[in-house]
């Protein structure tokens, strides 16, 4: 379709406020990348339109399924994950649903760990009772083992490494071989090391997930997600389905997310120091019976961490009680503390703290504590005044 301005000074002020002569002179540049909104994409001609290919990541057909904006957030989210692509979701939930959705058909069997992100749980067990998928869970400490439980119809073999409450760490190497060994896709839930610690692809797995809410957006204050992998058949089939199912990301919540990537490395190693100096002093505590930090020792899975994870830990770890005291009495623990707040959605500035009954979210592995557990996640404050305020708090709670 062609336009002369010629006729512009002619035409009606509110057509030229719709369609403006304006055009916006080439060659500006700044460090941050322009937010590109669009729900129509529009073409120079019928036949650009028709050659286009809707698993091109590099051309644009409609705003829900990429504008440049997101499109450079997702291509550098493969990068830091050593990945080739990646897909860009509402929320990590939405990145995990994705996998299902992509390569789960009725009458296949989906293997998932005992630690699994509760979310995750659901899913499954949601696809299982409504949509025929077989799902069976797993000791997240299986290795190599998991071969016994893979069948000629298991089409999927979840892993999450560590466990974002329970923190064991699994032999994502093992696992993942077995399952390649029988032509078996393995997906991971990589939102704890947030593609910084723990390369997955590396290690044989061929889907990462990723809840870029956390340690990427950095603010609390944007929900996403993403799917990455190296296999463009893989890639395709995730990219079919989220078309499908009609999702897509804002421009603008995917400009705060590339604002904050820069920093996000240094984001995440001042977590990891905060949060192993508290974890190492929380093991002198009499209240508590464990401390649950991969990088410690006495951790499940700590020398897999050892030889799989080179980036530290971030700041999330937890503690287990002592059996004798209550889980009122860790509430008030946990309500006693003035610098953590009590949320779920960790990878922000400030420290949290989330109270769990384990026993009840295990079916497949026995939960070895019989204290209450508390999660934490260690934000971007003094640690000097989060150990303060720890120590204040269980003087209160239990004398």
């Amino acid at each position: 379709m062609t336009d002369s301005h010629d006729n512009a000074p002619n035409r009606d002020p509110q057509t030229r406020i719709v369609q403006p002569e304006d055009r916006i002179t080439p060659g500006f540049e700044s460090f941050s990348v322009p937010v590109a909104r669009a729900s129509t994409v529009v073409f120079p001609d019928l036949a650009t339109m028709r050659s286009l290919v809707w698993s091109d990541d590099s051309k644009w057909r409609y705003g829900l399924h990429g504008t440049p904006t997101t499109i450079a957030l997702a291509q550098r989210i493969a990068a830091i994950e050593g990945g080739d692509y990646a897909l860009l979701q509402p929320s990590g939930l939405a990145a995990i649903s994705n996998v299902y959705f992509g390569l789960v058909r009725t009458g296949d069997h989906v293997l998932v760990p005992d630690n699994a992100y509760g979310p995750n749980r659901d899913h499954a067990d949601w696809l299982a009772e409504d949509f025929g998928i077989e799902v069976t869970y797993y000791d997240p400490m299986i290795g190599a083992g998991i071969d016994t439980l893979l069948r000629a119809n298991t089409k999927l073999v979840w892993l999450e490494a560590p466990g974002s409450v329970t923190m064991e760490v699994q032999d994502v190497p093992a696992i993942a071989a077995a399952a390649r060994a029988k032509g078996i896709v393995t997906a991971i839930d990589n939102t704890f090391s947030a593609g910084l610690a723990f390369k997955p692809f590396e290690h044989g797995v061929d889907i990462s997930v990723q809840a870029l809410t956390k340690y990427q957006s950095g603010g609390s204050d944007v929900l996403m997600g993403a799917t990455i992998t190296r296999n463009a058949d893989l890639h395709s089939k995730l990219k079919r389905a989220r078309m499908r199912l009609g999702v897509g990301v804002s421009a603008d919540d995917a400009s705060l997310v590339l604002r904050s990537l820069p920093s996000m490395k240094a984001r995440y190693e001042a977590h990891d120091r905060a949060a192993f100096a508290l974890a190492t002093w929380l093991k002198t505590r009499s209240e508590v019976a464990a401390v649950l930090h991969p990088a410690l020792p006495d951790c499940p899975g700590h020398a897999f961490f050892e030889r799989d994870f080179k980036g530290g830990a971030g700041g999330l770890f937890s503690i287990v009680f002592d059996k004798q005291y209550s889980a009122a009495q860790v509430d008030a623990f946990v309500e006693a503390l003035e610098l953590f707040s009590i949320g779920w959605s960790w990878g922000g500035s400030h420290s949290l703290a989330m109270p769990y009954t384990v026993r009840t979210m295990r079916t497949a592995s026995q939960w070895p504590h019989e204290g209450v557990l508390v999660r934490f996640y260690i934000g971007l404050e003094a640690e000097a005044d989060l150990r303060a305020d720890l120590e204040a708090a269980l003087v209160k709670a239990f004398g």
